[in-house]
């Protein structure tokens, strides 16, 4: 779908397709990059009471939302919260390497949800492509939980986490103090 972003909103945006508005539902990391005239990737989520358009910028986004939406037990929102817990590769490797305590950080995800999409789509995500390296996004997973329990907003301690460089815990950890500090 190719169109112009018109407004954006909390979980969603406007996209005017030849002089009509879609709300497409989308996670955080596409909402805040999308604007101007853009090309989405969609799904049409068909419910008896609803027709609810979901979009993002990459079809392996989308394909990753689909496959999470095909596992009994998470619908689409539930999708939305797991796209929004890290990149479409660290989801991947998450998935590939059964990191079920990485998973169920996302809203409305227990154990036996995370479970059980691990246990349905680790054989399809074999097929889903390049598979970033796990120790990385555990590093920024650490920083991220080190910093929410130093009393910082878990959505600032992500977004520092992941946009923060170093190597080791502590050189991110040291780095994400300063940007907090800077940006204040």
């Amino acid at each position: 779908m190719n169109g112009e972003v018109q407004e954006k909103r909390k979980g969603f945006f406007v996209l005017m397709v030849n002089g009509m508005g879609y709300k497409i539902y989308t996670n955080s990391s596409t909402l805040g990059v999308v604007s101007g005239t853009t090309t989405v990737y969609t799904h049409a989520h068909v419910r008896e009471d609803a027709f609810d358009i979901f979009g993002f910028l990459t079809e392996e986004t989308l394909l990753l939302f689909e496959m999470l939406i095909s596992v009994s037990g998470v619908g689409p929102k539930t999708a939305l919260g797991i796209l929004d817990l890290d990149n479409i590769p660290n989801l991947t490797a998450i998935i590939l390497e059964k990191r079920v305590d990485i998973l169920s950080h996302a809203s409305g995800i227990g154990k036996k949800t995370a479970e059980r999409i691990i246990l349905e789509l680790h054989a399809k995500m074999k097929e889903f492509g390049v598979v970033e390296s796990m120790g990385n996004h555990d590093v920024r997973n650490e920083v991220e939980e080190v910093l929410v329990n130093l009393g910082y907003v878990r959505a600032l301690a992500r977004k520092t986490a992941q946009e923060t460089q170093g190597d080791t815990v502590e050189e991110r950890l040291r780095n994400a103090l300063r940007s907090i500090g800077t940006n204040r």
